[in-house]
């Protein structure tokens, strides 16, 4: 009797340890995002999940972040230096060039204070052209912050090119998670659904 209680006590340590330092998957709209990425030598993990709906029916996209450090600060994830990474799966057909591109701009115009708008116009100019084609259900787009090199566009499986420095980085993540970021996918990415 005493060995079969320390047999089950075992197996039930042996499974709770088992998820010990393991992130769980999240599935959003159908997509799901792993719940670890390794990236530049670097596990991430899934610090949470979000979507994006236009006029409240067209599902747009699914959106994870990965943090080295995960976190439900939204400051930490903007100024922090460590390794991020948001990955973009996209669920409608029209999320065109046009759209993508004006709506980028917009977004980082609002978010971020004007003279650092004037001062990176180049390279939200140069960020925005990167999106240079539709996006179609099951396509995907992510952009990673390497500290010390900057920020990197993937796009349709496409290295778009990489932002330098941390400032723009910083720009880039308060048009994710500022106060005048959209307040659904900010608190979701926090994981605060």
């Amino acid at each position: 009797m005493k060995k079969t209680i320390l047999f089950v006590v075992a197996v039930i340590a042996g499974w709770l340890l088992a998820g010990v330092g393991q992130a769980a998957d999240m599935e959003v709209l159908g997509v799901t995002f792993p719940g670890q990425k390794v990236i530049a030598g670097k596990t991430l993990t899934l610090n949470g999940v979000a979507y994006r709906k236009a006029f409240g029916i067209i599902k747009v996209y699914a959106v994870g972040l990965y943090l080295e450090n995960p976190t439900q600060d939204a400051n930490q994830v903007i100024e922090s230096e460590q390794v991020k990474h948001l990955y973009f799966h996209y669920l409608t057909r029209k999320a065109t060039v046009k759209r993508l591109q004006e709506g980028f701009i917009e977004a980082f115009v609002r978010c971020n204070p004007p003279e650092l708008v004037e001062r990176h116009h180049d390279e939200m100019m140069t960020y925005a052209g990167w999106l240079d084609k539709d996006m179609k259900p099951g396509l995907t787009s992510s952009s990673t912050y390497l500290p010390g090199q900057g920020i990197t566009l993937e796009y349709q499986g496409e290295i778009k090119g990489t932002i330098p420095g941390a400032e723009f980085a910083q720009m880039y993540y308060r048009y994710n998670f500022g106060e005048k970021a959209d307040r659904k996918i900010r608190q979701g990415l926090l994981g605060n659904r």
